[in-house]
């Protein structure tokens, strides 16, 4: 019942930005933690960003001070700002609740920086 849809990726320049949304419905909490995540081809997913629900927030170390995730709970979303991005961002990002609580993987949104 619970889904979680990222929408926002595309493809951009090096150096661009993109903002991405993870819209949440199902009757979910604004209690857990949520993480932005992404997996680029023949690599395993890594955990890019992760906010509590009182918005700490942690970071992957090679997109600190480039990335900045914030949630708005009335709205149940969470976004990602993507800045100053590099070709080895690349990849495609998933939201999804943090450990233990994860759900099944949804498609994720593309992104892609290339010249």
């Amino acid at each position: 019942q619970v889904q979680l849809v990222e929408s926002g990726g595309g493809l951009v320049q090096p150096g661009g930005s993109l903002r991405l949304s993870c819209a949440a419905s199902g009757g979910i909490s604004s209690i857990y933690a949520m993480g932005w995540y992404r997996q680029a081809p023949g690599k395993q997913r890594e955990t890019v960003a992760a906010i509590t629900s009182r918005g700490s927030t942690n970071y992957l170390d090679s997109v600190k001070g480039r990335f900045t995730i914030s949630r708005d709970n009335a709205k149940n979303t969470v976004y990602l700002q993507l800045d100053s991005l590099k070709p080895e961002d690349t990849a495609v990002y998933y939201c999804n609740f943090a450990p233990p609580f994860q759900i099944r993987w949804g498609q994720g949104t593309q992104v892609t920086v290339s010249s």
